[in-house]
């Protein structure tokens, strides 16, 4: 230990005899470890915020979408067809096991006017198990009742954002709204849910049974999507294989015959959002490795030209009995305290980096250990693996030639 502890003093003595080049050696682990942990952490923290806004969605939930509809060569998209029906709601609430909850939906963009103030807002109406399907508390009053389903009653809740358009700082609780010129009753207020992963206000939201929305305010007969929440994670993929065939059989789909719906459930949506952020992770760590590499690189010549430099005194030591695994083991040493010490600061300039972005941009920001971790590992085989060459040839000098070297 005593042994280590000479070298290593020895090898802070020799960098600090030539400051400013130490400091301008370091300079390249120090960009190249800042620039993976800053890179790392934008990608780790914007794949965690789209999981999170994906895991609002619900718990365990399945989406099943209508299909599309064509018109002289025009499609309308996923849900412009009136492919789903309240019976097949109906029937898979009754018939698939596994169903926790179970939502209907139709929605649409309604101008909302309470008193002399109007918003125009999304307005969905859903199954009174939305809430609990959506895991989405009330911050006030009630929300309505699977008698107010059947009745078609004219109640509705607010989102956050709509709720303050219309009654501005008041309690909407008991007021009255008017959709499309009907009445309705507010009856809840939604706690605040934020934005979604594609930006979209949830709070700027109304919410009405969904047999009033198809009877009073959209006059359609077919659904725009069935959420389904499983009771489980393991039971997912059953119940996704249960409605599938469901629908099949309920809309007399042929073997061999595409769908004429899409069914969702919450981790393919998250294994879809999150790859692109995955893959842009990666891309930007890799490239932000590549100036580690050159950094290194940077080590390797450095240390070159000073073994050429401390010639004469490579000879002094082994003329007076210093072994040649010595004199490599002191440079080496050199070599990796670079690139430890300007791992240390790179790591701490990236976490300093990262919360300043996030702090600037309002970017989500999220620094894993694993890259703290590899970055300063990474830093300490740079510096071995460059350092080994120059400390072999610095260990590989004849000890006559060394002292006649002016």
């Amino acid at each position: 230990m005593k042994r280590l502890f000479a070298i290593i003093r020895v090898a802070l003595r020799a960098l600090r005899r030539n400051l400013m080049r130490t400091l301008l050696t370091m300079l390249g682990i120090i960009i190249g470890v800042t620039a993976v942990i800053g890179m790392v952490s934008i990608g780790t923290g914007a794949r965690v915020q789209v999981e999170q806004q994906i895991a609002a969605l619900g718990q365990n939930v399945v989406m099943i979408m209508a299909g599309n509809m064509s018109r002289g060569g025009m499609f309308s998209g996923m849900g412009g067809a009136p492919t789903l029906t309240l019976d097949d709601a109906v029937a898979l609430r009754k018939e698939v096991d596994g169903v926790a909850y179970m939502s209907p939906e139709v929605r649409g963009n309604v101008q909302l006017v309470a008193g002399n103030l109007n918003w125009n807002a999304s307005v969905m109406g859903v199954s009174h198990e939305y809430l609990d399907l959506r895991a989405w508390p009330l911050a006030e009053g009630d929300f309505f009742t699977e008698e107010d389903i059947n009745g078609a009653a004219r109640k509705v809740v607010l989102g956050q954002t709509t709720a303050k358009k219309l009654f501005e700082d008041a309690s909407p609780i008991g007021a009255t709204v008017r959709v499309k010129g009907i009445p309705f009753t507010v009856v809840g207020l939604l706690s605040a849910k934020g934005s979604n992963m594609m930006g979209q206000d949830q709070d700027d939201v109304a919410l009405v049974p969904h047999t009033t929305a198809m009877r009073r305010l959209f006059g359609q007969n077919f659904l725009r999507s069935i959420n389904v929440s499983a009771t489980d994670a393991s039971s997912i993929e059953n119940v996704t294989t249960q409605i599938s065939e469901l629908l099949r059989q309920r809309h007399r789909i042929l073997p061999g015959r595409d769908d004429d719906f899409m069914i969702r459930s919450q981790a393919e949506i998250t294994e879809f959002a999150t790859s692109t952020a995955k893959t842009m992770t990666g891309l930007l760590g890799a490239i932000a490795g590549v100036s580690l590499l050159v950094g290194g690189i940077g080590i390797m010549n450095i240390m070159l030209v000073s073994v050429t430099e401390r010639t004469r005194e490579i000879g002094i030591r082994l003329a007076v009995g210093a072994r040649k695994r010595d004199i490599m083991r002191q440079f080496l040493t050199e070599a990796v305290l670079l690139s430890i010490v300007g791992g240390l600061i790179g790591i701490g300039v990236g976490m300093g980096v990262s919360s300043a972005l996030a702090a600037q941009f309002n970017w989500p920001t999220l620094t894993p250990s694993y890259a703290i971790v590899g970055s300063f590992a990474f830093s300490a085989v740079i510096g071995i693996f460059f350092g080994y060459y120059p400390a072999r040839k610095a260990a590989q000098l004849d000890p006559i030639e060394a002292l006649r070297y002016e």
